[in-house]
């Protein structure tokens, strides 16, 4: 039976714990083949994407970690806006005491959600990393494009039994993944995204994040 649209957007979550199941390249060609018909602004097709497995992904995912035991900040633009205000600021602090909440770790394990968070460093397990880029000179209507590039290759994902994780915690380390991917000097890394196989019996995959109804964020009017 063909998967709905609905269905694919109601069953995409963030994973955070994978399985080792590999992914064939000839299905991650296919995805981002056909993420290829996302909306564009006068189809400039701004992004440009980076996958990797195997010993590649391996080798990449290592000295990622080396440049996070430096210390060393590379972050080219603010995940969050600094000083994040209401109503944003308690959604996020939401986010996270439930996501914590699925693996037992309270607020004051610092230790254990640090941890947790470095499992971004891993691709929470998956089998493929993704990177998503772009020119650094094209503007915050292109960034959209991207969004709406990296949202499709989601769906496509959970229509052919995948799952992922958009990682904009990626963003920390552009010159790590540049020099890594051999990313052109004039473009910018926007966010990496683990693709690959939920683990279903892991417990921070029950987590969904709560959502607004529909009459606490839209007007509808003339209806």
């Amino acid at each position: 039976m063909t998967m709905t649209v609905s269905e694919a957007v109601d069953r995409r979550i963030s994973i955070r714990a994978f399985k080792a199941d590999p992914v064939s390249g000839a299905v991650v060609r296919e995805i981002l083949q056909a993420a290829a018909r996302a909306p564009s602004g006068g189809n400039l097709q701004p992004w440009r994407v980076y996958a990797l497995t195997g010993a590649p992904l391996e080798a990449l995912k290592a000295k990622a970690r080396e440049t996070m035991a430096s210390g060393l900040e590379e972050g080219e633009y603010d995940v969050y806006p600094p000083n994040l205000w209401d109503p944003f600021r308690t959604r996020r602090f939401q986010c996270g005491e439930d996501l914590y909440a699925t693996i037992d770790i309270p607020r004051d394990n610092r230790s254990g959600r640090l941890a947790q968070l470095a499992q971004n460093l891993n691709f929470f397990g998956a089998p493929v990393g993704l990177f998503f880029t772009l020119d650094r000179k094209l503007g915050p209507p292109q960034w959209s494009d991207v969004g709406m590039f990296m949202q499709t290759v989601m769906l496509l994902a959970v229509e052919r039994g995948l799952d992922t994780c958009a990682q904009e915690f990626w963003a920390r380390l552009p010159k790590t993944v540049g020099a890594f991917v051999d990313l052109p000097e004039d473009h910018m890394l926007f966010s990496g995204m683990a693709l690959g196989y939920r683990d279903e019996a892991h417990a921070i995959n029950t987590l969904r994040t709560r959502r607004e109804a529909v009459d606490d964020f839209a007007e509808l009017r003339g209806f």
